[in-house]
Formats: structure tokens, C-alpha cells, sequence
């Protein structure tokens, strides 16, 4: 299986906090790029964090400050640390290399801010 494997998501009130993950065992995280990305309703999808392979990270504007890129090399998996979550970060988030590839999107995590 070459697509991604996110996980993590869930309902969570405004405010609170969720971890993403991702994993894909064809590809070594170390060498690569990786970006999350999500797509609202009738939204397009959108970068939203990435980090490369030297742990160089870059953020939206709309998440910076909240949100945390990190990787763990020797479990080959991206995280994506998620804080004072609010109703416009409700998405479906997804993670590939940061330059995609169409073959390696996954189906994404639900992540839904509501009270």
C-alpha cells in the first residue's frame, strides 16, 4: 500500500487539542518533506504545516502558534500537534509529501471543532 494512513481525529470543543498522525511504511520520512494539508467543505485543499527532512518547519498563517509539525524517524511517522482548535480548523486532514503525490493521498482524519 503506497497511500498515507492518517489518524487521530475526532470531535473536540473549541479550545481543546488533538494529535494527528501519519504513517506509511513505502516511504523513508527521514529523506522526504512531509506536509499535512486539510480540506474544508467546499473548500480546496490546503497546506497546512510541513516539515523537511533537516526538521525545518513551516506553517500557515492560520495555524501558527497552535499547531506543531514534529516527526518520529524511527517509527517513520509525522505528527501534527493541534491546540486552541477552533470552528474553521473542522476539516479533513490529510498528510503527503509536501510536493503530493496524487497516488499517495490517504483518507484523511475527520477533525470536527464544535460545542
Amino acid at each position: 500500500q503506497v497511500q498515507f494512513v492518517e489518524s487521530g481525529g475526532g470531535l473536540v470543543q473549541p479550545g481543546g487539542s488533538l494529535r494527528l498522525s501519519c504513517t506509511n511504511s513505502r516511504i523513508i520520512f527521514r529523506r522526504t518533506t512531509m506536509g499535512w494539508y486539510r480540506q474544508a467543505p467546499g473548500k480546496s485543499r490546503e497546506l497546512v504545516a510541513a516539515i523537511s527532512s533537516g526538521d525545518r518547519t513551516d506553517y500557515a498563517d492560520s495555524v501558527l502558534g497552535r499547531f506543531t509539525i514534529s516527526r518520529d524517524n524511527a517509527k517513520n511517522t509525522v505528527y501534527l500537534q493541534m491546540n486552541s482548535l477552533k470552528p474553521e480548523d473542522t476539516a479533513v486532514y490529510y498528510c503527503n509529501l509536501k510536493v503530493p503525490i496524487d497516488n499517495y493521498w490517504g483518507q484523511g482524519t475527520q477533525v470536527t471543532v464544535s460545542s
